[in-house]
């Protein structure tokens, strides 16, 4: 993959972070998308750790200019788009008559209008070249439901049935569109603390990161629908 520009969205920290590493290690130009000032410093992190050619952006994947904007940049520096993976995301789990309006707003916003938004913004140039590949981080819950998990699950099966129809009307483009389905990852999802001992035995950010630089290095001429990960110890509904 030496040479193809990717896009990373929710950058920051966690799964994201570590997915740029691993794609700036096959030598992937990058472009990273963060909600906050953070971005910048991870950045300057994998600058320091000898990454070159990445550009950073401070960005509301819920924003259609905001993400016009990265994705115009990007191909203003490096001339195209090989690769966007949806990473940003939230997680909120409440019983259904305690989440708000707003919650309900917010999660959908970033977990489903931001992979929309990105999505979007980057097929004119995948096309015109004949060639991308489209990955989006989603959940095992995109398959099953928790109690719960009504608002976030709810996300997760509208990504699902979005980009098996996005990857249906862009194959003919060369453009391979897949998701990965991670169940319990020791990160800083839901607001939790990556490394707490209580997750010793999750999946790790290094895995769901492997699993995207199989997908996006396969040869042109394969696609990768989905990949379900787990961790052995979890117990989930095989259908």
């Amino acid at each position: 993959m030496k040479g193809h520009v990717a896009i990373v969205t929710g950058a920051s920290r966690g799964m994201g972070k570590e997915i740029v590493r691993q794609l700036a290690e096959q030598g992937v130009k990058l472009s990273i998308l963060g909600s906050s000032e953070q971005i910048h410093k991870t950045k300057q992190e994998l600058v320091n750790q000898g990454i070159e050619d990445i550009l950073s952006f401070k960005a509301d994947v819920a924003k259609e200019n905001e993400v016009e904007h990265v994705v115009e940049a990007t191909k203003n520096a490096y001339g195209k788009v090989d690769i966007l993976v949806n990473n940003a995301g939230v997680g909120l789990f409440k019983q259904v008559e305690n989440v708000t309006l707003e919650e309900w707003r917010k999660t959908f916003d970033i977990n489903v209008q931001g992979v929309f938004l990105c999505t979007k913004a980057v097929l004119p140039a995948m096309k015109k070249q004949q060639f991308g590949t489209i990955i989006t981080i989603s959940s095992d819950v995109a398959r099953y439901t928790i109690p719960s998990g009504s608002l976030y699950t709810a996300t997760k099966y509208a990504v699902q049935g979005f980009m098996g129809s996005v990857s249906q009307e862009v194959r003919k483009h060369g453009i391979r569109v897949g998701t990965v389905n991670p169940g319990m990852v020791d990160t800083f999802f839901a607001e939790s603390k990556q490394g707490d001992p209580s997750k010793e035995d999750w999946l790790k950010v290094q895995d769901v990161a492997r699993a995207v630089l199989y997908m996006a290095s396969a040869p042109k001429h394969m696609m990768i629908d989905e990949l379900h990960l787990h961790p052995l110890t979890q117990d989930y509904p095989q259908s």
